[in-house]
């Protein structure tokens, strides 16, 4: 049975409300900070295409919106400093503080 909505259209919609916002931002950050750049580059583009945009984006960085999909692409292989650039930006947008804190790590 086909699908009646995207993903994408679905997670735009649910993007609209400032939890699930924070929550999907911090999804992002999680990812990145557990090694999983893959998926922190996937959640990181359905954010931004879902509320500043990639143009919106890149007039805010001074960095082509163009080369920001591309680093944000399955192949691109973007550079620490652009993506931290990225999330403080994005926090700042949503008056956002996301903050990092050490705890006992638990064994697989």
């Amino acid at each position: 049975m086909p699908l009646t909505r995207s993903f994408r259209e679905t997670i735009k919609e649910q993007l609209a409300n400032l939890d699930f916002r924070r929550e999907f931002l911090r999804e992002a950050v999680a990812n990145m900070l557990a090694g999983d750049l893959e998926t922190a580059k996937s959640v990181l583009r359905e954010y931004i295409n879902g509320t500043v945009g990639f143009i919106a984006l890149g007039d805010a960085l001074s960095k082509s919106p163009k080369s920001l999909m591309r680093m944000l692409s399955p192949e691109g292989n973007p550079q620490a400093r652009n993506l931290f650039e990225i999330v403080a930006l994005l926090q700042k947008i949503d008056g956002t503080v996301l903050e990092v804190h050490a705890g006992k790590a638990v064994a697989a």
